[in-house]
């Protein structure tokens, strides 16, 4: 028992003499220097799992209640749901049979003149 007692404070000896050799200069050799990582014990003291407390959940009249959820005021979500059809080969030829084509479905030619070129311009109106 004595033999591991002087050999264990001769071991601190040393190691109050041997540093690391981050520890000599630096950050780390400050005597105020606080490592980053926590020791075992101060690493997730609970498990979150677990809360030492349980929560307190206030309730009141569901009417003086105002709702924070988004979707329920979300007016994009309030539409109809959109009307779908399922078009058969023969719904489609029977509908191109009775649709005629009128010179007003189609829009308006936006070109009605002539473009006039001026052909006095020197070289053809490019310059040489």
């Amino acid at each position: 028992m004595a033999v591991s007692s002087t050999s264990k404070s001769l071991f601190q000896n040393l190691k109050r003499f041997i540093k690391k050799p981050w520890e000599i200069t630096g950050p780390c050799s400050d005597p105020e220097y606080k490592e980053a990582l926590p020791k075992v014990q101060e690493y997730r003291v609970f498990c979150p799992a677990t809360p030492n407390q349980k929560p307190c959940v206030p309730t009141s009249n569901p009417e003086t209640v105002y709702d924070i959820k988004y979707f329920t005021r979300d007016q994009r979500r309030n539409r109809p749901p959109i009307r779908r059809t399922i078009l058969k080969k023969a719904d489609v030829e029977k509908m191109m049979k009775e649709k005629t084509f009128d010179v007003s479905d189609f829009p308006k030619v936006y070109l009605t003149t002539t473009v006039e070129e001026d052909y006095n311009a020197r070289g053809g109106g490019y310059q040489k």
